[in-house]
């Protein structure tokens, strides 16, 4: 399947908005979804999954229970590639959206912090893992892909949303 996605998916590099300046990304995205989804200061217009994408969207939507219409994959290339700590809160997610992600290709360090005082979380999310955060994850809790000095393969998290029409 890695390779399938590697191989089927048009990969970009897009900017954010981090502190008020546009930034380049520190990773490649590609998406599908039936609507736009926008999230730091950036619309991902409407695609249509590739084939092997599609099949992934079943299968996590059978296996969470949710029937996710959106999937954004990050594709981190080695370990200079990362994820700022952020939560997934924006408004067409609707109050405590559930997010699930699938892991691709060599493992990571996940990392999941309280936006208050608390218990820091790590995970090292390998190759076939699922994570899913739902209830109110995304209200009390940031999280994030830090960089990883000495990784050197490619890693693919598909992250599945339901984004509200």
């Amino acid at each position: 399947m890695l390779s399938a996605l590697l191989g089927e998916l048009a990969w970009e590099t897009r900017e954010i908005v981090l502190f008020g300046k546009r930034i380049p990304q520190p990773r490649l995205i590609a998406w599908a979804g039936g609507s736009g989804y926008r999230y730091s200061g950036q619309t991902l217009e409407p695609r249509a999954p590739s084939p092997t994408l599609a099949s992934l969207i079943g299968t996590v939507n059978l296996a969470v229970g949710v029937p996710f219409n959106h999937v954004l994959v990050n594709r981190y290339r080695n370990g200079h590639d990362s994820m700022g700590m952020h939560s997934d809160a924006e408004p067409e997610l609707g109050e405590d959206p559930v997010v699930a992600s699938v892991s691709f290709g060599v493992a990571r360090r996940f990392v999941v912090v309280p936006r208050k005082k608390g218990q820091r979380y790590e995970y090292s999310l390998g190759h076939g893992d699922l994570l899913v955060m739902g209830g109110s994850c995304q209200t009390h809790y940031r999280h994030g892909v830090p960089r990883a000095a000495g990784v050197s393969g490619e890693r693919l998290s598909a992250t599945f949303r339901r984004v509200l029409g």
